[in-house]
């Protein structure tokens, strides 16, 4: 009987070993399927993410018809940031109570505004911002000469 005690010990002994050196070893074969399951689903969900919306979009550059010279409120700014209402020098604040002027006396006037290429977006944004605030609401931003 005490044989058998001792072969009973032994083989426990020898189980407990075995499980210690598989604690030893990690399988990585799980995480890098899960890896790659993330990655493609990542993938395919992006595109839904950056459309989330289905829209329709309006078409752009189509020119509006005849557009008479009276109806034209040129803006032009210069690299420097120096402001001209139809050619003439001026402030920004005259400019923009000018241009309120203008609209509330001609409803079909327009603002066309040109900036320089190297001219601060500050600007640019000042005067956009100057004629939101004034209710002027129709204007153009040109990148083009007429």
């Amino acid at each position: 009987m005490a044989g058998q005690v001792v072969c009973f010990l032994s083989m426990r002994r020898f189980s407990q070993r075995n499980s210690l050196v598989t604690l030893n070893e990690i399988n990585i074969t799980p995480l890098l399927d899960l890896a790659f399951v993330l990655l493609l689903i990542f993938i395919i969900t992006r595109p839904m993410l950056e459309q989330s919306m289905d829209l329709k979009l309006p078409k752009g550059g189509e020119k509006p018809g005849k557009v008479e010279a009276k109806d034209r409120m040129s803006v032009e700014i210069s690299a420097q940031g120096t402001y001209r209402l139809n050619g003439r020098p001026v402030a920004l604040a005259p400019m923009l109570d000018q241009l309120l002027a203008q609209t509330r006396a001609n409803p079909q006037a327009f603002v066309s505004i040109r900036s320089d290429e190297k001219t601060p977006t500050g600007y640019l944004y000042a005067v956009i911002d100057g004629c939101q605030k004034r209710n002027v609401l129709r204007f153009e931003l040109k990148t083009a000469p007429e």
